[in-house]
C-alpha cells in the first residue's frame, strides 16, 4: 500500500491540487461526500451574492434583460454541454431531474407509444417517476433485473431509464454498448447523469446517446437543492412534443398567444420562469471546469478511490463496488452490519462519508478538491473506528435521518 509521504508527493504533482483552492473548505474537514452535496466553490458563493445583492437588489426587474437571467438557462446550458460531450445548443439548465426525466419520457412516449422500463434497484425517483407515468399514459411500467441491457428488454418496450452512475455500486454504464443495442431496438435510452456530471469524462454524442437528465449539486457542487439540466439531441428538438408545455418554451413567449406553438430549438423545454439565484450559484460553480480536463478528473477520482479501497481490503471489509484498478463512479461502497454507526463515528472526526439503508457506506471523492493526503488519512481514521470499536457507542449506533 501506499505510504502517507507517497501521497504527499502524488499531491505535490498533481496538476488538480490547485482547484482546491477554489472552494470554501470548512478548515479540520475531510469531506467525502461530494457524491450527495458539493462543497461550494468560491465562484458559486460569490455569483450568488452578486446575482442577489447587485443585479436583484439593484437592477431589480430590469436584469431579465440587462444580466442576461431570461436567456441563463441556455448559457449555463452551453457550459454544462462541454461537460458531457454535447452541443452547446442541446443542453438546457432547468426543473429538477425528477420532472426532467417526465418530460423527456411523456414526449418520448407520445411519439412512439409502448412500455417503460426501469432497473430494479434504480435510483427511486427514476423508477417513482416513470411508475406515475405509466398510471397516467397506460404504458406498462417494466422492472427489470440489474443489469438488463436494451438487447434483452421485454418486447414492446420504447423508452428506458438508466443511470450513467449507479448511486450505490458506482458502476460507470456502457453508454455505447447500450446505445448500439437500443437504436437495434427502437429503444429510446434516457441518462441519468446525476452521479456522473462533472466526474466521468462524458462522450454522448461520440457514444450515440441523445437525451440525458441531472441534477447540479453533487459533484458539480452548485448547492443544495441546485438546479437540473436535460439534454436532448438538436435533430429531436423540433419533432419531440413537450408535455408540459408553458409560455417560455412557446416560440414568441411575449407574444402572449392563446395557442401554444413551440420553439424549435432546446428552448421548447421551457415551462416557467426560471430560478434565476439558483441557476446563478450553479453557473459559478460550472465556471470552476473551465480549464478542466475530464480525463483527468475521471483518473484522478478512480486513483483516490482505489488508496481507500486498499485499506478497507486491509481491514477485511466488504467492497460492494468496483475493486482496485477497475473503473467505477466518484465514490467507493462498503457493506458492513454496523455501517450506520461507523459512519456516525468518522463524522465526530470530522471525516464526512455518508450512509444509505440497510448497511452501505458511501465515501465520494471530488478530484477538483479531494487529495491523496487527506484519502490516505481517511483511511487510518476509518481502521482505528473498527479496530477499536469506536463505533459501537450509544451516541453512534442511535439512528436519525440520513440525507
Amino acid at each position: 500500500m501506499l505510504t502517507r509521504d507517497d501521497c504527499l508527493a502524488l499531491d505535490a504533482a498533481d496538476p488538480l491540487a490547485k482547484k482546491r483552492n477554489e472552494f470554501s473548505m470548512p478548515e479540520g474537514v475531510i469531506y467525502l461526500d461530494g457524491n450527495s452535496l458539493g462543497v461550494p466553490p468560491k465562484a458559486a458563493l460569490e455569483r450568488l451574492r452578486h446575482t442577489a445583492e447587485t443585479e436583484w437588489g439593484v437592477g431589480l426587474i430590469r436584469s431579465w434583460n440587462d444580466a442576461g437571467w431570461m436567456d441563463l438557462p441556455q448559457t449555463l446550458g452551453a457550459k454544462l454541454a462541454r461537460l458531457m460531450g454535447v452541443g452547446t445548443d442541446e443542453v438546457l439548465a432547468v426543473d429538477t431531474v425528477t420532472i426532467n426525466l417526465f418530460k423527456l419520457a411523456g414526449a418520448l412516449l407520445g411519439r412512439t407509444p409502448g412500455g417503460i422500463a426501469a432497473e430494479q434497484g434504480e435510483f427511486p425517483t427514476d423508477n417513482h417517476v416513470m411508475e406515475g407515468l405509466s398510471r397516467f399514459t397506460g404504458a406498462h411500467m417494466h422492472r427489470v433485473p440489474p443489469g438488463t441491457r436494451p438487447k434483452d428488454l421485454p418486447e414492446g418496450v420504447t423508452v428506458f431509464i438508466k443511470s450513467g452512475v449507479h448511486y450505490r455500486s458506482a458502476e460507470i454504464a456502457d453508454f455505447e454498448g447500450y446505445e448500439r443495442e437500443a437504436a437495434q431496438r427502437g429503444i429510446a435510452i434516457i441518462w441519468d447523469l446525476s452521479h456522473a456530471t462533472g466526474l466521468v469524462d462524458l462522450k454522448l454524442k461520440d457514444w450515440g446517446a441523445k437525451y440525458a437528465v441531472g441534477c447540479g449539486y453533487k459533484f458539480l457542487s452548485g448547492g443544495p437543492g441546485a438546479p437540473a439540466f436535460l439534454y436532448c439531441d438538436a435533430g429531436e428538438n423540433g419533432v419531440l412534443e413537450h408535455p408540459i408545455p408553458g409560455w417560455l418554451g412557446h416560440k414568441r413567449p411575449f407574444g402572449f398567444e392563446d395557442a401554444y406553438e413551440p420553439d424549435s430549438s432546446i428552448v421548447r423545454w421551457r415551462t416557467s420562469s426560471p430560478p434565476i439565484l439558483g441557476l446563478a450559484a450553479l453557473d459559478g460553480a460550472v465556471s470552476v471546469y473551465d480549464d478542466v480536463d475530464m480525463a483527468e478528473v475521471e483518473a484522478k477520482a478512480q486513483k483516490l478511490g482505489d488508496l481507500f479501497i486498499e485499506r478497507a481490503n486491509a481491514l477485511g471489509l466488504q467492497i460492494a463496488c468496483a475493486g482496485v484498478g477497475q473503473r467505477r463512479g466518484g465514490h467507493v461502497v462498503i457493506s458492513h452490519d454496523d455501517g450506520y454507526a461507523i459512519v456516525q463515528a468518522l463524522i465526530a472526526r470530522n471525516i464526512i462519508g455518508d450512509f444509505r439503508e440497510p448497511d452501505i457506506m458511501r465515501f465520494g471523492f471530488n478530484p477538483l478538491y479531494n487529495g491523496y493526503t487527506e484519502v490516505f488519512d481517511a483511511g487510518l481514521a476509518l481502521a482505528e473506528v473498527i479496530e477499536t470499536r469506536q463505533w459501537d457507542q450509544p451516541q453512534f449506533t442511535a439512528k436519525k435521518a440520513v440525507t
